[in-house]
Parts: structure tokens; sequence; C-alpha cells
């Protein structure tokens, strides 16, 4: 709680003039930040150019930030819709069947949080997992990406994209047991 109020304070001070407050922020968030774009697929120097990206759009918008909300959520909130539009940036527009965002008016902030804290840790498993495995789940959970981009993407067969897909999923679950998360991936997977 008294982080909470040291970062409110931080936040309020930096939005009446200490602009230089605001490396703090940058401190305190940028691992994070960087690592849940990796985690959504972005290469190195995608990711830097992306957060970087991300606290200059979290500078803009501070003044507008809802007060009492969950501060580090709205940060991760930023950074992942920057990455999801650098995603659509970069491939063609084909998928017009399917939903690109979930509706935001649903999800309460609670369950916002609750969502962001399983996938980090959904990602610090997968880290685990072999590569193709990694980049298979990524691909379809986090870019929401079909079998067919997914193989384009890959150079794998739609056949060995299900087969990655199902032996991730199964090692990621026995990863989950051990850590006893798997209530946390169960929620997550569905």
């Amino acid at each position: 709680m008294t982080q909470h109020m040291q970062e409110e304070e931080l936040i309020e001070s930096i939005i009446a003039g200490d602009k230089q407050l605001f490396a703090l922020l940058v401190d305190r968030y940028k691992n994070k930040v960087y690592g849940i774009l990796r985690g959504m697929g972005a290469s190195h120097p995608d990711a830097q150019d992306l957060a970087q990206d991300t606290f200059i759009r979290i500078y803009r918008y501070l003044p507008t930030r809802r007060v009492g909300s969950s501060f580090s959520s709205w940060v991760y909130t930023i950074a992942v819709n920057r990455m999801r539009d650098f995603i659509r940036q970069k491939k063609p527009v084909m998928t017009a069947d399917e939903p690109v965002m979930e509706p935001a008016s649903e999800e309460t902030p609670e369950r916002h949080i609750l969502h962001k804290e399983m996938q980090r840790e959904i990602y610090r498993q997968m880290e685990q997992l072999p590569e193709s495995y990694r980049l298979v789940l990524l691909l379809k959970y986090t870019n929401e990406l079909s079998y067919e981009e997914i193989s384009d993407i890959t150079g794998m067969s739609a056949s060995q994209v299900r087969n990655a897909m199902y032996r991730g999923k199964k090692m990621l679950k026995k990863q989950m047991e051990r850590k006893g998360g798997l209530a946390t991936y169960e929620a997550y997977s569905k």
C-alpha cells in the first residue's frame, strides 16, 4: 500500500512539473515492459524501440490517467496495445473473420490485473520450453495467429504446428503443476 501511495505521489509530482522524476518510473518498469514485449514475440531491437515508444506514450498521457487505478496495469496495457499495433502494421490484414480486440468494457480492473499476472507467470514458464514449442504457443496465443499463418511463419506443416502446440501445452502444464500454478494455467488456457 505504501508503494502504491509513493507511486501516486511520484505521478502527481511529475504532472505538477517535476519532469525529471519520470526517470524513476522508467527505471521501475523498463525491464517488465521489455519482458512483455519480448514474450509477445518482439525481437530485441524491436522490443527496445517499442518499450521506448511505450514510455513516450505513458509520459504524454500521464495527466489523463484515471487516478486510483493501478498504474502498473495501465503501463502494461499501453505496452501490449503498442505491440498489437506493431504486429498489425507488420502483417497483412487477412483475418477479417476473427475479432482483433476483446471488448474492454466488460473487463474489470481486477480481472485485467489477474490476467496480466497469469500471463507473466506463463511467460516465465514458457522460457523453459524448447524454442519451437515456445514460438508456436506465442504465435497462437499472444499474436492470435491461425495454424496456417503459424505454418507460413515457422516453415512447419500445419500438422507439425498442431503437434508442437499439443506437446508445448502438455510440457507447460507439467511445469505449472510442479510449480503449483496449474489452476492459473487452466484459467488462462480456456
